[in-house]
């Protein structure tokens, strides 16, 4: 296929990701109110699940072939691109306010999680099918609890006047959910397909542009979320599909072909760690209810670091 065609399609990828974020935010917010569920609740669920759907796809296509450069890479660097990029940049066009509970359960059951990953991966140096049934338990149990207990404290009243029916909503949810599915896989295909042509690892080009393209969603849904002063469905919808990455997604490509973990270096699992423990600190450095612009910077800054450090080492 010749270059120009390639980077056609690779943009009308991205057209087709920043018109599904639009629906979707829109959709999401408004079923939201109608079902008088948390956005956060929302973001974490229906959003973060959803705007995972690439990163699915890729990780147990990868589990299917054999490949776990592939799917343990795609995973690994889709989480730091989450955590460091996305929310990085979200914070930046908008602090994004911070419950109690999200200081107290969510965010440090993210920590859990992340290291969990990184204990098992690292005892035998594999993801084994004994470890994917622990995820998918957890999985399991956290989005139990995460309805149960929802926090509904931060979020502003709003009027049930002139909002969309729930039907019209669901089907905004579904639209924006297939624009950025398709889009990502339109953006991942033809991002990889010049890469091959460059000539690089199997390793790099999950943990950036595999994991960049199929973090997408996640973007454009947090930027769209953060412009329309959706602070809490943006957090919700980062969490969300961090979770979803290490439980669902790692627990069921586990299942499929139990996945090596000697592709992945230190370095990457350090700057997994580091990614997850400065979502912490930053709800207990400076303004405690709120990821400011100042961590938005931070968080950039180490992605930047972790970026110039794979280029280098290509």
């Amino acid at each position: 296929m010749a270059l120009a065609w390639v980077i056609v399609l690779l943009l009308a990828g991205l057209a087709l990701i920043v018109f599904g974020a639009d629906a979707l935010v829109d959709g999401s917010s408004s079923l939201a109110r109608r079902l008088k569920v948390s956005e956060f609740v929302i973001g974490l669920t229906i959003v973060g699940m959803g705007t995972s759907a690439p990163e699915m796809v890729v990780s147990w296509l990868g589990a299917i072939k054999g490949s776990a450069d592939i799917s343990l890479g795609n995973v690994l660097g889709s989480n730091i691109f989450n955590t460091l990029l996305i929310l990085g940049v979200t914070a930046l066009i908008l602090p994004i306010g911070i419950t109690k509970r999200n200081k107290t359960w969510d965010i440090p059951v993210n920590i859990v999680v992340t290291v969990m990953f990184i204990v098992f991966g690292m005892y035998d140096r594999i993801i084994s099918r004994l470890d994917g049934v622990i995820f998918l338990g957890l999985f399991a149990a956290y989005m139990w609890l995460s309805f149960r207990n929802q926090d509904k404290s931060a979020e502003p009243e709003h009027e049930a006047s002139g909002e969309r029916p729930v039907w019209l909503a669901i089907l905004m949810v579904l639209g924006g959910l297939a624009g950025l599915v398709f889009g990502g896989n339109l953006f991942v295909n033809n991002a990889t397909d010049i890469a091959r042509r460059i000539g690089v690892s199997d390793k790099f080009i999950a943990i950036t542009l595999l994991a960049g393209g199929t973090s997408l969603p996640e973007l454009a849904t947090c930027v769209v979320a953060a412009a329309r002063k959706k602070g809490a469905l943006a957090l919700g919808n980062i969490i969300g599909s961090n979770l979803f990455n290490l439980l669902l997604i790692v627990g069921g490509a586990a299942l499929i072909r139990p996945l090596s973990f000697l592709g992945l270096s230190y370095v990457d699992m350090g700057v997994l760690t580091v990614s997850s423990i400065a979502l912490l600190t930053a709800c207990f450095i400076g303004k405690k209810d709120k990821i400011d612009r100042l961590d938005g910077a931070f968080f950039l800054a180490i992605w930047a670091a972790y970026m110039t450090f794979l280029f280098i080492k290509l």
